[in-house]
């Protein structure tokens, strides 16, 4: 065959075409790789022990869930979970905020992983934490939230303990404080912001169900704010400035917007919580103060809605000193009660797809991704892939007195939390 210089151009570039073809990296099987952790004999012991432990991961969770660990106030807690990891035999210690942090060498250590479950409750301090028994259900306040993920994350460490598995990454066991409400995640803020380590991935635990895998930051911020004035008597100081009036004018300018706002879009909310001033009824209130409450799945949709609300609290209190008789003007005090970034881990991560494909070997109910405020958002927020997951078992009426949680096949949310962390950090076979 006689090769002409438009053929040698197509041969050529079919030559080309097919080196390319060649060079594609083929995508990684985790399925495969999860299948293959799970039936290692390594892994197949840990399982064992697992199952073998259930007695007292059932007993010491009853005891940690009597520990109380109310807000700002966790540090019994803290001492208490400390002891039971030092038990371990893995070095532990305590950082200058209260969290309590143990280190698992791997054999590389050129990455560290994060598996972190939350110490402190939503619960005031005086609030009876006595577990009680119904049948085969545990009931006491933070029974499950996030007691369950203490217990949980322990039994895992005891199992990599005592089945002698080893990873090729450092893992970092964390007890963080202040998860809930105006704790702010300052115990992950202080781990992600202070600590020397480097992270590269980060696993909380949190909630029960294996199906539910959290990649999303749920994003908020909350405010306190106050009007403050003279205050006066009801009738002698007639025509001072009101600052519960002023209040009400500046919270009805903003609901009216923040309504058309979130109406459309990327899923964001806004509450007015809590509201207080006056001292009586014939009095004039030196001050009107409010809780406000904003989230959005979208950082850019909550920083919107922030601003809504500062301009509109402003316009408020603007357009009600225009009308007051006499003396002088209301003031504002805004403080910043929380702010937690929103975001997310990208479904198509390493660690989404494998704490995905875990999930599935896990759970009868195929796998859902959510968007929650947890321990996770931060690391989100800093480029740091993170997930939070399920402890196992089943619960309800979490941050009530009614809390609950049955140990439905939990054993089998501790070994998929075993499995998740195994594949993350390099399990060496």
């Amino acid at each position: 065959m006689k090769i002409t210089p438009v053929l040698l151009l197509v041969l050529l570039t079919i030559s080309a075409f097919a080196q390319k073809k060649t060079a594609v990296k083929k995508a990684p099987d985790y399925a495969q790789e999860i299948g293959a952790i799970t039936k290692h004999k390594k892994v197949v012991a840990a399982f064992a022990i697992i199952d073998q432990l259930e007695p007292v991961t059932r007993t010491e969770h009853i005891q940690l869930t009597q520990v109380p660990a109310p807000p700002f106030h966790e540090h019994v807690r803290a001492a208490y979970y400390k002891k039971m990891i030092e038990a371990t035999g893995v070095k532990v210690w305590t950082d200058s905020l209260g969290n309590v942090l143990a280190l698992r060498k791997g054999k590389t250590s050129q990455r560290t992983v994060v598996l972190d479950a939350h110490l402190d409750t939503v619960f005031p301090e005086g609030t009876d934490v006595t577990v009680k028994f119904k049948g085969d259900t545990l009931f006491a306040p933070g029974v499950s939230d996030d007691t369950r993920g203490l217990i949980a994350m322990l039994t895992v460490l005891r199992a990599l303990q005592q089945a002698n598995i080893e990873t090729n990454d450092d893992i970092l066991f964390v007890a963080s404080l202040g998860e809930e409400g105006q704790g702010d995640l300052r115990g992950v803020r202080y781990v992600v912001d202070k600590s020397k380590l480097k992270i590269d991935s980060w696993i909380s635990i949190d909630g029960t169900e294996v199906e539910d895998v959290v990649n999303g930051g749920l994003g908020s911020v909350r405010y306190r704010a106050t009007i403050k004035g003279p205050g006066g008597h009801s009738w002698g100081a007639f025509g001072l400035a009101n600052p519960h009036h002023a209040m009400a004018r500046a919270l009805n300018y903003f609901t009216e917007e923040a309504t058309k706002f979130t109406a459309t879009g990327i899923r964001t909310s806004f509450n007015v919580g809590v509201m207080g001033g006056g001292t009586s009824v014939n009095s004039i209130p030196f001050e009107s103060w409010a809780e406000v409450d904003m989230r959005s799945e979208s950082p850019s949709q909550l920083k919107k809605i922030d601003s809504l609300f500062k301009h509109n609290l402003n316009r408020g209190i603007a357009d009600y000193n225009a009308t007051i008789q006499k003396g002088p003007k209301l003031t504002l005090d805004l403080k910043t009660l929380g702010f937690r970034p929103s975001g997310a881990t990208p479904e198509a991560s390493a660690l989404i797809q494998r704490t995905l494909a875990a999930a599935r070997n896990f759970s009868p109910v195929p796998p859902r991704l959510g968007i929650v405020s947890t321990n996770s958002n931060i690391p989100i927020s800093k480029g740091i892939p993170a997930v939070t997951i399920g402890a196992g078992g089943r619960s309800s009426k979490e941050h009530s007195l009614g809390e609950w949680w049955l140990n439905d096949h939990g054993a089998n949310g501790i070994k998929f939390i075993l499995t998740v962390l195994l594949s993350e950090t390099g399990f060496v076979p």
